[in-house]
């Protein structure tokens, strides 16, 4: 497979967003970076508009100088360009019911995930131009970044390009929030869905699993609380070593490590059979993230995510998960820590 084009500042024309009324549905985590970070890249203040329900966000847009439209309806039918930045499963309801039917039959369409799109559980006019500018990082960084002068890694692409012009207005977009200085890499929303999903539902719950099961063997074996917590998670070794990963490389971070963690580390690594890890991976992929039945399963539960107490599918998880070994021996360093302090 080839390898992806990477675009930059010089491939992105920000007059194609002259006089363009741009809405903001939603001013949480990247909405914020993202408004902010478009409006110091030259975008006048007047162009920009949040669209946000009467709470703290919306507060707090109007705190940082935006015009704040709280009835969604009125805020899409002056949009040219929407970004749709609220929770995956709000936005189905959101936008089919009220953003949609309002939008012009031109407007372009901006995601941050690919979600929505590639279950195709958003309705869109042929006319309309759909994109995706997906910061890979937490909007505060996304924010952070930007007023350092840095860019960040996103993902853009065009998933429907109803005025012929969706490439030019997403690479415009991605320059505005401050992506193309770093690069922003081409891909699509089956990649980024593909890709956010399998982290979610294997990659991740394996490493929650293995600590997990670590730390009980550790236990069983003498290891008091107090030093699995520190020298597991607590120490914060785990964040340094995904740290210098990312600067160095995967395994050329281990050079910061002892000898015999290099040793032991390396020979480990490679003396294990990943046959059945790979198969089970490829089993969560293609028969439960690709193929919709994660999604089908989740659309089932998305009202009760709403609801409080053990209602609510998501609060179960949580008290099943706080009730294993590891969650509870946290519990009791922190406490011992609180009263130490």
């Amino acid at each position: 497979m080839p390898s992806a084009k990477i675009y930059y500042d010089q491939d992105a024309d920000l007059s194609v967003l002259n006089d363009k009324t741009i809405v903001f549905l939603g001013f949480g985590n990247q909405g914020a970076a993202q408004a902010q970070n478009l409006r110091d890249s030259g975008i006048p203040n007047e162009q920009i508009l949040i669209a946000n329900r009467p709470d703290s966000y919306a507060e707090d847009a109007k705190e940082k100088g935006f015009k704040v439209e709280h009835d969604f309806a009125k805020a899409a039918k002056v949009a040219d360009i929407i970004f749709i930045l609220v929770p995956d499963q709000v936005q189905p309801r959101l936008f089919n019911e009220t953003v949609a039917p309002n939008l012009k039959d031109t407007a372009a369409i901006v995601v941050a995930s690919g979600y929505n799109v590639y279950f195709k559980l958003l309705n869109f006019k042929p006319t309309q131009d759909v994109v995706m500018v997906a910061p890979r990082m937490i909007g505060s960084s996304v924010r952070t970044l930007y007023v350092k002068g840095k860019g960040f890694p996103c993902f853009v692409s065009v998933e429907q390009d109803g005025t012929g012009n969706g490439l030019t207005i997403a690479l415009a977009l991605s320059r505005a929030i401050g992506a193309t200085k770093a690069g922003a890499i081409a891909s699509s929303v089956y990649e980024e869905t593909a890709m956010d999903l399998f982290a979610e539902q294997a990659l991740w719950p394996n490493i929650i699993m293995l600590f997990r099961e670590a730390f009980s063997v550790l236990k069983e074996a003498g290891c008091s609380d107090e030093a699995l917590c520190y020298e597991m998670w607590m120490s914060k070794e785990p964040a340094e070593i995904f740290e210098r990963a990312a600067e160095d490389g995967f395994i050329a971070q281990l050079k910061y490590h002892s000898t015999v963690s290099q040793y032991g580390q390396l020979s480990g690594a490679l003396a294990l059979d990943g046959t059945a890890m790979r198969e089970h991976f490829k089993h969560i992929l293609h028969d439960q993230v690709l193929n919709g039945k994660f999604c089908g399963e989740f659309s089932q539960i998305e009202a009760d995510l709403e609801k409080e107490g053990d209602a609510n599918p998501l609060n179960q998880l949580y008290k099943k998960s706080e009730e294993t070994e590891l969650v509870q021996a946290e519990k009791r360093v922190r406490a011992r820590l609180a009263n130490l302090l």
